[in-house]
């Protein structure tokens, strides 16, 4: 054996190829004797830490880029997002339940103001919320474009060239055709054209492929879902709702002074509200009594209305869960309850107010609170915090009490209040509430005082103010009232989404090679499968082409 170079073996006379020198193979000893010793070229030399390279702007933006349009980060956005959305289940929304929110403001008013610190009032549009939307839309395009741009080239280019080996394939198959080399192909490839594969016959060869809609069914469901958000974050942008309460006898017209609360989409236009009527001619609820309870439950309720559109007024019915559909709107029954009929005269007999009050119920038998206010024609403000009892009954106590929700005996109490009722301050007041700081009781609970009226009573007033009279009783209903432009968009985007995963879930990527060889007079077919995926059903596939030529007892494995 030759011994190494002197310059190679410096302090190491003898040593060969295959020996070790301090405890390593000697010719990895000679490579790394000259590395760190004096003299050594700067290449060779340990300069020190190892330097990163630096990422540059560029490189970052690219990288930053790359993380968030990966399937991965998507699918983290889409979780994050129905997380997201979970406090607008739990918590009112300014934008659909405002009176919840004042109602939870009056409750607890330090939570109130954690909550609406972190937008969770209004968790659709908070900022949060918003960047979570922004950042899957953005994920999703990213995911989509490449992927799409390949799959075009990809359909229209031939099948994969023909294996080297067919050993590391799923599926091999070799069987014996008694025909000659170009016949037996020829009988491959139809049998391949005819299961829908896309086939290329090359010299001995036949290639072929199928199952190229799995991917567009997977971009047609990703499409889809860009659709939906793209349709929920700019079309609800034209959207709008309302609420507003419609008395028995009274008209509602589309206009924005018509609504009692608003709520309009960001791209809203007053002069989009089309011009139509909604009046409210009767109410009708069904009760039934639930013995196990002791309670009587609603079983439907029916509003008859009359929608006027133009010159045209048409009757219509308004019930749960059957929302009457009008001018691009619909609307929806929501509540209902009691307005009774008060009349206030002057003392000279003069009326100063006669109109329904609307009543908000507060038990499941309507017992109803409600607030009237006289601001003129008297000669004091007054202020009055009504109960109305649909059937009243007296309890043991003494205290009111209705008994059933259709008014079978309907009772109308009051405390009546003079003095200031904030209304010549320009400051907007509820019209269910009275602030009775600044004023005087002078009738009702806690005074010498009682008013109680059944219909058709009145009450004077003390002091000569004048009289009070429950002089009818109606009924009213509670309706919201939304324009909706996402639907249309949402049900086409939700519909190819379904489509393009039913597509995706029932098409398999398969791809076959035949390979030919001549055995005299007859022809060996040499079969190969592959799966783009986990497909159980890839052998029994390819058994079946292959039973188009031969009986499969003549095939092996």
């Amino acid at each position: 054996m030759a011994s190494l170079p002197p310059s190679d073996t410096s302090g190491h006379e003898g040593a060969s190829s295959g020996e070790r020198i301090g405890g390593q193979p000697a010719d990895l000893d000679k490579d790394t004797l000259s590395f760190d010793t004096p003299g050594a070229p700067r290449k060779n030399r340990n300069a020190g830490a190892i330097i990163n390279p630096r990422l540059g702007a560029l490189g970052f933006a690219r990288f930053v880029w790359r993380l968030l349009t990966s399937m991965r980060t998507a699918l983290i956005l889409l979780v994050l997002l129905a997380v997201a959305a979970i406090p607008g289940s739990l918590v009112p929304q300014r934008s659909s339940d405002p009176n919840g929110v004042v109602q939870f403001r009056t409750n607890d008013p330090e939570l109130f103001e954690f909550y609406d610190s972190l937008s969770l009032f209004d968790t659709y549009t908070s900022p949060w919320f918003s960047a979570i939307y922004l950042l899957l839309f953005i994920s999703l395009i990213g995911c989509i474009l490449p992927r799409t741009s390949y799959h075009w080239k990809v359909l229209f280019e031939a099948p994969p060239a023909v294996p080297t080996s067919f050993a590391r394939l799923e599926v091999t198959r070799t069987h014996r055709v008694e025909a000659d080399l170009n016949a037996a192909l020829d009988a491959a490839a139809a049998a391949l054209r005819s299961a829908r594969y896309r086939v290329v016959r090359e010299g001995s060869a036949v290639r072929a492929e199928r199952g190229y809609m799995r991917e567009t069914g997977n971009l047609v469901f990703h499409v889809a879902l860009v659709g939906i958000l793209a349709t929920l974050g700019f079309a609800s942008g034209f959207g709008w709702s309302g609420q507003r309460v419609i008395v028995e006898g009274q008209a509602f017209t589309n206009q924005l002074s018509s609504y009692d609360s608003f709520n309009p989409g960001r791209f809203f236009d007053e002069n989009a509200l089309e011009p139509y009527g909604v009046r409210l001619n009767t109410f009708t609820p069904e009760y039934v009594m639930d013995e196990s309870k002791g309670s009587w439950m609603p079983i439907d309720y029916t509003a008859d209305v009359t929608v006027t559109e133009g010159q045209t007024s048409s009757g219509a019915a308004l019930k749960v869960n059957e929302p009457l559909s009008v001018g691009g709107t619909s609307m929806y029954l929501l509540g209902n309850g009691f307005a009774p009929e008060i009349t206030v005269r002057a003392p000279d007999g003069t009326v100063v107010f006669q109109q329904p009050v609307v009543f908000l119920s507060q038990d499941a038998n309507l017992t109803s609170l409600g607030v009237v206010k006289i601001p003129d024609g008297l000669a004091e403000q007054v202020g009055m915090k009504g109960f109305f009892y649909p059937t009243a009954t007296m309890l043991s106590s003494g205290a009111l009490a209705s008994s059933n929700p259709e008014p079978l005996n309907p009772t109308l109490t009051f405390n009546i209040y003079t003095g200031d009722l904030g209304l010549d301050q320009g400051v907007p007041r509820n019209v269910y509430e009275l602030n009775t700081d600044d004023m005087t009781q002078i009738a009702g609970r806690h005074t010498d005082v009682d008013v109680e009226l059944a219909l058709g009573d009145s009450f004077e007033l003390p002091g000569g103010l004048g009289t009070i009279e429950f002089s009818g009783l109606r009924r009213f209903i509670g309706v919201d009232i939304q324009h909706d432009p996402t639907q249309l968009g949402v049900g086409i985007s939700t519909a190819l989404a379904i489509a393009g995963l039913l597509v995706s879930f029932s098409t398999r990527r398969r791809r076959v090679w035949v390979v030919a060889t001549a055995k005299g007079s007859a022809t060996e077919l040499s079969w190969g499968a592959q799966s783009r995926t986990d497909d159980p059903r890839l052998a029994a596939s390819t058994d079946a082409l292959i039973a188009r030529i031969v009986p499969t007892d003549k095939v092996s494995s």
